[in-house]
């Protein structure tokens, strides 16, 4: 091997290691909360995708530390086969609650409502993933302001966005208590 070609391979291993490192600590900010919220399942299963070639490969090549590497993957190639993969196998993702509507002319995709425990699980994901690429200057209202930045409403089923909206703004208000709060509502 040339020296540029081990120079590449080791930057590689060095990408896949963080993220590694990224993706796992994730899954335990996510399982932890969730384990709080009355989750334990869902928490301990999360993104299990991550680490499946499609994914992890993907992760490891656009891997930057600051955002997801699925953006990366986007600019790079127009698509993010990573995100397609990983949406399509994860129910705590909005998209992954998108069908079309039957007997019209032409079928019309259209959210429908997410069940409680996943939006509770997206509202986890959420909080984890903000800690997670903002370790030093967290602040409690950086899900919201994600949120609301990225306009997604429109597509979530109105139901799923008022309640996930509604965690969002209980945990800028509360913080780390909401999830406890959430338990006990759940009772």
């Amino acid at each position: 091997m040339e020296e540029k070609d081990v120079q590449e391979y080791q930057l590689s291993l060095k990408k896949l290691g963080q993220h590694l490192k990224t993706v796992t600590h994730h899954r335990n900010l996510v399982f932890r909360y969730c384990r709080r919220c009355g989750l334990f399942w869902q928490g301990l299963t999360h993104d299990l995708s991550k680490y499946s070639p499609t994914e992890l490969l993907a992760g490891a090549r656009y891997y930057q530390g600051s955002c997801s590497p699925n953006d990366a993957e986007r600019r790079d190639t127009g698509i993010s086969r990573a995100w397609l993969h990983h949406k399509g196998r994860n129910r705590h993702h909005y998209e992954y609650w998108i069908d079309y509507k039957v007997g019209e002319k032409e079928p019309q995709y259209t959210p429908v409502p997410m069940p409680n425990r996943y939006i509770i699980e997206m509202f986890c994901d959420r909080v984890a993933a903000a800690q997670v690429y903002h370790p030093q200057d967290f602040r409690n209202d950086m899900p919201l302001e994600y949120y609301d930045r990225c306009a997604t409403d429109s597509l979530m089923h109105p139901d799923t966005a008022k309640k996930l909206r509604a965690l969002l703004e209980l945990y800028k208000e509360k913080g780390e208590e909401s999830f406890d709060l959430i338990r006990q509502k759940k009772s």
